[in-house]
């Protein structure tokens, strides 16, 4: 195939003017072949098993980048649920298998290693107890281990004992990191419709569903749809959309080579491709200046969510015709500290809470790096899951949580989290209590539509 010379230049731009990249390569690695009657027996051999199949990835990857000259930014790994891989130890702390988990992340030179999770949209088991209960002191202690907990599911429901367990974790996770403005909780997700095959972190693992290892793409690029769109400023929706579809195409071809290759080079099979736009806190690469970029003033105002709505469409239909197998989220990821156009947006009124969870509706995930005032109740916290699962359920779509209770810092403070986490203007919460509905407990049932085999 010959390339003229309009698209060669505009392939350069997209990498060296609009921020084009690889997000994430994804190694997932099965641990289920690692489970021993004890936690030291397992822990020893999932070290091993990492060090063994994960050995290649960093290497490939900047190899990879030097001969085609497209930025990786992360290089990471994801385990089976580690509630899972430690369930036949005696160990009441999981504590010890995060601490391995991340010495052996930075043996391996990776950027993360998400898995630290529990499956329990149904019911608790002993060792997804364990792991949970386990979070404060394992987050607050390791640096590169993300966690994630899935409580919601369109299929089994909301269960709400896992909501209520997971407000109360929130907040022991940003007290026991309190010196960082609780920046342990920005390496926790709380899920309803988890994606086995997700290559973005926190919310990252390797299903039990899942092959022994495979290689998942993550890529983004904001900055090139918005610069696409500057060439639309007069056009009608029906030129924009067209024009994030076609854009959305030559994004998704460009990681479906990258991830063939990865594979290949790395000896596993070529997972999926997860085209979300996920945005950074530098200047240029943000979802929010996108939708601002469609006629609105700011993101937050009124037309917010019906311009998601067609971003995230648009981007999908985009990209699953250039890839072979399109997963994980992929459309638009609306974090608010990793997006300066969101950070602008909440600094000036025009973003709330609520308005944040009307485009939750629409997006890839969910409520995200949200920071919150330090003293918002664990029962105010559980109710803002409660909400985002309801959405999750009811609209047969992933959604999640991921905020960040602030200890000691008021609504209209600063937190900073730093690096692509960024920082953020803490935002108000509803000051009426939830509590007596979320201490009933129980399970909120699935809907109607779950009743399909």
């Amino acid at each position: 195939m010959l390339f003229t010379p309009f698209e060669i230049k505009e392939t350069v731009d997209m990498f060296l003017r609009y921020k084009l990249d690889i997000r994430a390569i994804t190694l997932g690695v099965s641990l289920l072949d690692c489970i021993c009657s004890t936690g030291e027996a397992t822990r020893k051999k999932i070290r091993e098993k990492l060090l063994r199949v994960a050995g290649p990835l960093v290497k490939t990857g900047c190899d990879i980048e030097t001969e085609y000259g497209i930025p990786i930014i992360n290089k990471r790994i994801s385990v089976t649920p580690i509630a899972i891989a430690a369930s036949s130890s005696d160990e009441e702390d999981y504590t010890p298998f995060a601490k391995m988990l991340d010495e052996t992340a930075k043996e391996l030179n990776v950027d993360f290693i998400g898995g630290f999770s529990a499956l329990v949209q149904k019911g608790i088991s002993s060792g997804d107890e364990k792991l949970i209960r386990s979070l404060p002191s394992a987050l607050s202690q390791t640096e590169q281990v993300c966690a994630s907990v899935n409580v919601a599911s369109s299929k089994s429901g909301i269960n709400m004992d896992a909501v209520r367990l997971m407000g109360q974790t929130i907040k022991k996770i940003a007290e026991a990191t309190s010196d960082r403005d609780g920046i342990g909780c920005a390496k926790l997700v709380v899920f309803c419709n988890a994606p086995e095959d997700n290559p973005f972190m926190a919310g990252a693992f390797h299903g039990v569903g899942e092959a022994e290892s495979v290689l998942n793409v993550g890529v983004s690029g904001p900055g090139v749809i918005k610069a696409a769109l500057e060439n639309c400023r007069d056009a009608n929706f029906d030129v924009l959309a067209d024009t994030i579809k076609k854009t959305a195409f030559k994004i998704t071809r460009m990681g479906q080579l990258v991830g063939m290759e990865a594979a290949k080079r790395i000896g596993v099979p070529f997972g999926i491709l997860d085209l979300s736009l996920a945005p950074t806190p530098a200047v240029g690469d943000s979802v929010a200046r996108i939708l601002e970029e469609m006629g609105l003033e700011s993101a937050g105002t009124h037309g917010t969510t019906a311009a998601l709505a067609m971003l995230t469409d648009m981007v999908k239909k985009g990209g699953i015709m250039a890839s072979t197998h399109v997963g994980g989220f992929s459309g638009a990821f609306i974090p608010v500290s990793e997006d300066e156009g969101m950070v602008a947006a909440v600094k000036s009124g025009c973003l709330s809470l609520d308005k944040l969870e009307a485009m939750t509706c629409v997006c890839s995930v969910g409520l995200d790096m949200i920071p919150l005032p330090g003293d918002t109740s664990a029962q105010t916290i559980s109710a803002i899951i409660a909400d985002e699962m309801a959405i999750g359920m009811v609209n047969n779509k992933t959604t999640a949580v991921r905020v960040i209770p602030v200890p000691g810092k008021k609504a209209g403070e600063w937190a900073e989290f730093g690096g692509l986490l960024g920082g953020s203007p803490i935002m108000a919460v509803n000051s009426a209590k939830s509590d007596i509905f979320i201490n009933r407990g129980g399970r909120i049932p699935a809907p109607l539509h779950s009743f399909r085999n």
